[in-house]
């Protein structure tokens, strides 16, 4: 790939022409084969989400998240209102369309609209949700109406760099990593180094094509196991 000069000779990025800034995501609702997104409301959804985290054993799911664990219903209700009303970030539920029930959220955030970019995150899935096709097919739908349908170019994925299943996770998905950044950030009164990854719009074809030929439900057999992973048929899809 050439390297394109500017008028004195100095090495510059790609023009972008026809450049415009995204759009903001909204209060969307996104449906597809086994979940829903849809925007997350403290009211409505409270019970659901109570109960969902409630099945955990105990309070570990919160170990690397802003905020949790929780208390009581009070304390509980005063996270999901924080959450749905917040100025920075668009939080949405999970609802499994085999229940009809809200399972789980996560959320678009740290959104630079006239760069581009935009970070998924808080991402908190209950016992119902993790390890099955509704948790994947939840990020399959954000990214989707994140990359296609406001034409943001670059996802991205932080977390904990001691967060060993949320890295994993990213690296399934998708993601691409791309560093540490040391002692970051300050919470819940300790130090964290944080791990970043992204896809971008250039990645997407390959990861889409993964997606699609995972959930495809030719990819289970009648147990509802997968027969071919995410990460196989994604390099499938790009070879």
């Amino acid at each position: 790939m050439s390297v394109r000069m500017n008028e004195y000779q100095q090495p510059v990025g790609e023009p972008m022409e026809n450049w415009s800034p995204r759009q903001r995501p909204g209060p969307v609702t996104l449906k597809g084969r086994f979940c829903r997104l849809e925007p997350l409301d403290s009211a409505g959804h409270f019970a659901d989400l109570y109960e969902a985290y409630g099945k955990a054993g105990d309070g570990r799911d919160w170990t690397y998240m802003f905020t949790g664990p929780f208390a009581d219903e009070q304390q509980f209700h005063g996270h999901l209102n924080a959450a749905a009303t917040s100025s920075d970030a668009v939080y949405y539920a999970v609802i499994d369309l085999s229940s009809g029930r809200a399972v789980g959220t996560l959320a678009l955030m740290r959104i630079e609209p006239a760069h581009g970019v935009i970070e998924v995150g808080q991402v908190a899935f209950s016992p119902d949700l993790k390890r099955t096709p509704v948790s994947t097919e939840a990020h399959f739908l954000l990214m989707t109406y994140a990359i296609e349908q406001l034409g943001y170019r670059r996802y991205e994925w932080k977390c904990d760099s001691l967060n060993a299943p949320s890295r994993r996770a990213a690296e399934r998905l998708g993601f691409i990593y791309e560093g540490l950044f040391r002692q970051a950030i300050v919470y819940k009164g300790r130090t964290r180094d944080t791990t970043w990854f992204s896809i971008i719009d250039a990645d997407w074809p390959a990861v889409r094509a993964g997606f699609e030929r995972w959930l495809d439900p030719a990819n289970f057999d009648s147990q509802g196991q997968q027969k071919k992973s995410l990460a196989a048929l994604r390099d499938q899809a790009g070879s």
